[in-house]
């Protein structure tokens, strides 16, 4: 290529030359001298053009020894790195072959010695087997040669024995008997002893009045007909929503809501209330003001809780711990208010222990907080010790709090004079005639127990006991339970509360399942 460069310039160049002679129309003589210079020229380009093609060739063998020693390196690098990788590749598979064998070894191993303990044990068995045989059969001759020497069958010798047996320790007998008698007598002497303390040293106090419903006074019959509303939407709508079971009878100027559980119906009461001073009932209204008594509710509780700590003058409290102390004006236990019995129990821990050298500050908190358990139940799982517990360590009380939680039932030993005083002070409020009512708490319990297990079922949104646990009214998840699905759900949840829960008559399961499209104009 670069020769034919060459060639093609020095023919540019004669051409040139000539072109140039023939315009300068030179002849004769001179044309020859032209001719001789023009001649040398060229020969020197050719001479130029020649050093520059060797030059151009030689740097081109340059490049090429170059390439070709990285091409040989990059080769050898790539030859080295796949016997490398080949070399690794075999002593995994060495490795994996290794492994592989001790594994089969191991498990054969095992096997081997399974298989002989199964014979041990195969041959053990039937030597058990073959040696209770001739134990059985020696007690049945050792029994025959008894009944044949002595003349009597088995069950005539077993009676015999028995009664020799009684009359020897007959006077044994007397004599442990005597002794559980007079510690059955001092235990009936301490314990009416015990209960003589408690008469003289209760005091003046309330007797239980929680009640499963509360009165809302109305100003005209009239608006129980409001209440009910349109083919009975609007009560449907407020029993659906608050939780309750809204009773409306002949009953003049009042309507009755019922309900366990005393935070839903407080709550319930207030907000009819505030619906039959506004007027306008109707399912939106309704919601609304829900919604608000809700807030509401929500701050007042824990307003109440820091008032009441304030007055106790006991320290300061974590928020939570001080907002379950409020909740528990809507917590009742065998019928007595939780908070009542709460203030009672502080009240009286703190003298106590002031009266035999204690903190008494320090008792008032315990005897605060020994029942906080109690306003978390409705909405966790467990006993309210284990709750209570579990939320004072979570927020770092004292464990003189934490011991008193424990043993004012029995699951830990007293460990200060401040937990004995709780312990006692509760015994007192609790022990006050009138104080509690068995069959309430039974009944709360029951209806606590319906209402828990058909939450627990999937697509349940929220679930209510009314109508005196009679029913469970059940709301679910429109997305997540169609038509069909609700109806196997009641009968699962009824089906359930059969098996679980001990109640008379008999409990409507009414499973509600309702969609809703809501959209807002701009």
């Amino acid at each position: 290529m670069l020769n034919e460069i060459l060639l093609g310039g020095g023919t540019a160049i004669v051409s040139g030359v000539v072109g140039f002679f023939i315009s300068k129309k030179i002849t004769g003589a001179n044309f020859d001298i032209y001719v001789d210079q023009a001649t040398a020229k060229a020969k020197a380009i050719e001479n130029e053009a020649q050093t520059l093609l060797d030059r151009s060739r030689l740097k081109a063998k340059e490049i090429e020894l170059d390439a070709q020693k990285l091409f040989d390196s990059a080769k050898e690098r790539a030859r080295a790195d796949f016997s490398q990788r080949e070399d690794e590749i075999i002593r995994n598979e060495k490795e994996f072959a290794r492994y592989k064998s001790e594994e089969e070894h191991t498990i054969q191993t095992q096997l081997h010695q399974i298989n002989a303990q199964k014979i041990n044990l195969e041959r053990n068995e039937k030597s058990l087997i073959s040696l209770k045989e001739k134990y059985e059969k020696s007690i049945d001759d050792v029994l025959h040669t008894l009944e044949h020497c002595a003349g009597l069958t088995q069950e005539e010798a077993k009676t015999e024995l028995f009664n020799k047996i009684e009359e020897k320790m007959r006077g044994e007998i007397s004599h442990i008997v005597r002794k559980y008698e007079n510690e059955a007598k001092r235990e009936a002497e301490r314990k009416a002893n015990y209960i003589l303390a408690q008469a003289t040293s209760r005091f003046a106090g309330e007797f239980a009045s929680e009640r499963l419903t509360n009165l809302v006074h109305l100003d005209n019959d009239e608006l129980k007909g409001r209440i009910i509303g349109k083919e009975g939407r609007n009560i449907k709508a407020l029993e659906t929503l608050l939780g309750v079971d809204i009773i409306i009878d002949d009953t003049p100027n009042a309507i009755l809501v019922s309900s366990f559980n005393l935070y839903r119906r407080a709550i319930a009461t207030k907000t009819i209330q505030l619906l039959v001073a506004d007027g306008r009932i109707q399912p939106a209204r309704i919601e609304e003001i829900f919604k608000k008594v809700s807030d509401e509710f929500e701050s007042k509780i824990l307003n109440e809780g820091e008032e009441l700590l304030a007055d106790m003058n006991i320290g300061v409290m974590h928020p939570e711990l001080v907002k379950l102390i409020g909740r528990l004006r809507y917590r009742a236990s065998y019928g007595q208010n939780a908070l009542a019995h709460t203030l009672e129990v502080a009240h009286l821990a703190g003298v106590m222990a002031g009266e035999m050298g204690g903190d008494p500050i320090l008792a008032k908190r315990a005897g605060l907080l020994h029942d906080i358990g109690k306003a978390l139940t409705h909405d966790h799982d467990g006993n309210h010790v284990d709750l209570g517990a579990e939320i004072c360590r979570r927020y770092n009380e004292n464990e003189v709090v934490i011991n008193a939680i424990f043993a004012h039932h029995g699951q830990q030993e007293i460990n200060s004079i401040e937990c004995g005083a709780v312990c006692a002070a509760d015994a007192l409020s609790a022990a006050r005639p009138g104080a509690r009512r068995e069959v309430l708490e039974s009944f709360l319990k029951r209806v606590t127990e319906i209402e828990e297990i058909a939450s627990t079922h999937s697509g349940v949104r929220q679930a209510y006991a009314i109508n005196a646990g009679r029913e469970v009214r059940v709301i679910v998840n429109a997305v997540l339970v169609n038509d069909d699905e609700s109806i196997l759900l009641a009968r699962e949840i009824a089906k359930e509360i059969e098996d679980k829960v001990q109640y008379p008559g008999e409990i409507k399961v009414n499973v509600i399942r309702e969609s809703r499209a809501i959209e807002y104009a701009k």
